[in-house]
């Protein structure tokens, strides 16, 4: 690295081509971990609704550009992937323009930006592959193994990409120890060059508040959080809702579903053939404030991703967002949701949507339930889950490369900042270091939620 570069802070260019900045959870935690520890960022990603081409959001320089039409087909996919690496491809020469950037960190979907680490390489830029999703592994789930000619090739060049990246990358960050095996095993990669950085949240801003809006007293809300793709499963929660409002005469149950994705329209049309307008509201895109106030007032949970080749290896963000806000949760028994959920969580056999909503029943007709797993979930994710420890071995991989001195792991992890009484909105939080008034916010959610069902 140049003497340049060397003396004034290192500079780390982010590259995210599948969520904007700051809505991406996890790529915002690790670029405040970044700017915490004396590293300009700058942040390359589409837009949001409404966002404008540059933002500066506490010390992050983040350059947007339009999003691809929705792609359809395979030569949608395509023009979409290229349309989105040349706008990326041209935002980080304007990058460059403002200041050298001495590393290029890419979070996948796609596998496609190890072309431009390379393009960047003899400018003496390294390249860190932040590994989110198994593309491969999501080919299968989508479309199943791959059959003919074209679908074969499909496959093999997902195959292919990922392997250049693998190939090109100076160290991997990779979300669970199921993705940091395929590196080393797939990616032909030494193991001390993978390092596990899980998504846990930030549970210091993220736990639960005194919602604005009271939450009803007769009736049992279901909530889901999460992108709504194929690969999603959110139909089950449909057909969950079906089988207990239409079937099992809990005409007092509720379904709110947060996010957005490919499905939301044809979602929409399912619910209102099955007769659920009244129980499901989806909300569409939503922030942070609006995901405080729906998980603050909800009573259940639900995980509906199925079990296939990519599921069962991911970390669902889903998962421990409910649990950060103490809330019990029904999941399908995937094996990363099983390490992150431990005993906090109900689990069903994949697909099996009787189980499913016998489970939800459960939670329904024992409150008590609700409150010692909702309780046992904060503990969980805020004592090993927590993205503070995380945040250490995610900035360790980035003093590596740019010989910074490492930070003992303790001191990395260490939280000095006050916890506040009230969030940026103003809304009180609950005081989960409280025993007592913890007890009292679940037993005031769960007690609402069984006078519904008297």
């Amino acid at each position: 690295m140049s003497k340049r570069a060397r003396s004034s802070n290192p500079h780390v260019l982010i590259i995210v081509q599948n969520l904007p900045v700051p809505l991406d959870r996890r790529v915002w935690l690790e670029c405040q971990a970044l700017i915490a520890r004396g590293y300009r960022v700058s942040v390359i990603c589409p837009k949001g609704p409404g966002d404008p081409s540059r933002e500066h959001i506490d010390g992050v320089d983040i350059y947007k550009y339009a999003p691809a039409r929705e792609a359809k087909g395979l030569l949608g996919f395509i023009w979409e992937f290229a349309y989105s690496w040349v706008r990326t491809a041209l935002l980080s020469l304007a990058v460059r323009r403002n200041a050298r950037f001495d590393i290029l960190q890419a979070c996948n979907p796609p596998d496609t930006y190890w072309l431009l680490a390379l393009l960047w390489r003899p400018s003496g830029v390294r390249f860190v592959f932040d590994h989110h999703d198994l593309n491969p592994e999501l080919f299968i789930s989508r479309f199943g193994q791959p059959r003919g000619l074209l679908k074969s090739l499909e496959y093999r060049g997902l195959l292919w990409l990922e392997r250049r990246t693998f190939q090109a990358a100076d160290r991997i960050i990779s979300t669970n120890e199921s993705y940091r095996a395929i590196a080393i095993r797939r990616g032909h990669r030494k193991p001390e060059e993978v390092t596990v950085v899980r998504s846990g949240p930030d549970t210091t801003s993220m736990r639960p508040i005194y919602p604005e809006t009271p939450r009803a007293a007769n009736g049992i809300n279901l909530v889901y959080l999460g992108i709504m793709g194929p690969q999603d499963g959110v139909d089950q929660v449909l057909l969950v809702v079906d089988e207990l409002v239409h079937r099992r005469g809990r005409t007092n149950v509720t379904a709110t579903l947060l996010g957005f994705g490919d499905c939301l329209e044809d979602l929409k049309r399912q619910s209102t053939e099955r007769g659920l307008d009244k129980h499901v509201t989806f909300t569409g895109r939503v922030d942070r404030v609006q995901i405080a106030e729906h998980l603050s007032r909800a009573d259940i949970g639900l995980c509906p991703d199925l079990k296939t080749p990519l599921n069962d290896l991911s970390t669902m963000n889903k998962t421990m967002e409910y649990m950060a806000y103490g809330l019990p949760a029904v999941s399908f028994d995937l094996q990363e949701t099983l390490v992150s959920g431990g005993d906090t969580m109900l689990y069903v056999p994949s697909g099996d949507i009787t189980a499913f909503a016998d489970a939800v029943e459960t939670l329904i007709d024992n409150p008590q339930l609700r409150m010692r797993l909702g309780k046992d979930a904060r503990t969980r994710v805020s004592t090993l889950l927590d993205w503070r420890p995380q945040s250490a071995a995610y900035v360790s991989v980035f003093d590596d490369l740019t010989g910074l001195p490492t930070v003992a792991p303790e001191l990395a992890a260490a939280d000095t900042r006050p916890v506040a009484d009230v969030d940026p909105q103003g809304r009180r939080y609950v005081n989960v270091d409280d025993p007592e008034e913890f007890d009292r916010y679940l037993v005031e959610r769960s007690t609402s939620a069984e006078r519904s069902t008297r």
